[in-house]
């Protein structure tokens, strides 16, 4: 397995090494703080991120609010998507919800690695149908299933991101991510700690007891999962 920290993005890492060489000369190593704004409505987007080890939220607004959280980015993907398809803004937010490292490109060096056809192109276009399928998954989730369900999909897949049985996270985030009023968040996150499945104190969340956490959440995380997993194992054509 590569020593360079950049392939551990799924999309980085899957690129054909002369492609990746390029691209690698103009990509930046960073440390992305929590509440940290990759882009924000109607402004130009001029950073984007293939997140390492830090997660980004996609969140909608309402009336010039944050509303709730449509898509998280992890190490599978990207931070920047409206650039690839040709947007130059997004009426949306992506911001930094867990900390970590992070690839950063400068849009303009991104649209001249895109102009040259590579394979680039087919991993953020399959990326692109896995974002589709988490949005309108998360559509049907928030509309469906009950708090507790949800926030078990949204433990698990954070958790699947970063690696690790503890990170970062507010009621603030977590009412955000959810939809909900946090007085809701704090009934649901006692309910969880109460079934052992997770620790929550100062911030912190600690899973505890993953496979409890699984037979809590709903089928959306398993159909979510499978279409991260198949972006980490894409094999587009002559690869």
């Amino acid at each position: 397995m590569s020593d360079d920290p950049f392939r551990r993005n799924a999309i980085l890492g899957q690129l054909p090494e002369a492609e990746y060489a390029r691209m690698r000369s103009v990509l930046q190593l960073e440390q992305a703080e929590m509440k940290q704004t990759a882009y924000e409505p109607s402004v130009p987007i001029s950073r984007l991120y293939f997140p390492l080890s830090a997660v980004y939220s996609l969140v909608g607004s309402v009336d010039g609010r944050l509303a709730v959280e449509v898509a998280t980015i992890g190490h599978e993907g990207f931070v920047g998507l409206p650039v690839y398809l040709g947007a130059a803004t997004s009426p949306q937010t992506a911001f930094c919800q867990v900390p970590g490292d992070t690839a950063a490109i400068d849009a303009e060096d991104f649209r001249r690695a895109m102009a040259r056809d590579g394979g680039l192109h087919a991993l953020l276009g399959r990326y692109t149908q896995t974002t589709m399928v988490q949005i309108s998954q998360n559509v049907i989730c928030n509309r469906s299933h009950p708090a507790e369900q949800r926030m078990a999909r949204w433990l698990l897949t954070t958790h699947d991101r970063v690696g690790r049985d503890e990170f970062p996270l507010t009621q603030e985030f977590l009412a955000q991510m959810l939809g909900v009023h946090r007085p809701t968040v704090s009934e649901t996150a006692q309910r969880i700690q109460a079934g052992n499945m997770i620790r929550y104190r100062r911030g912190v969340i600690t899973i505890t007891d993953r496979q409890l956490l699984e037979q809590l959440a709903c089928d959306c995380y398993r159909i979510v999962k499978a279409e991260f997993d198949a972006i980490i194992n894409y094999r587009g054509e002559g690869r």
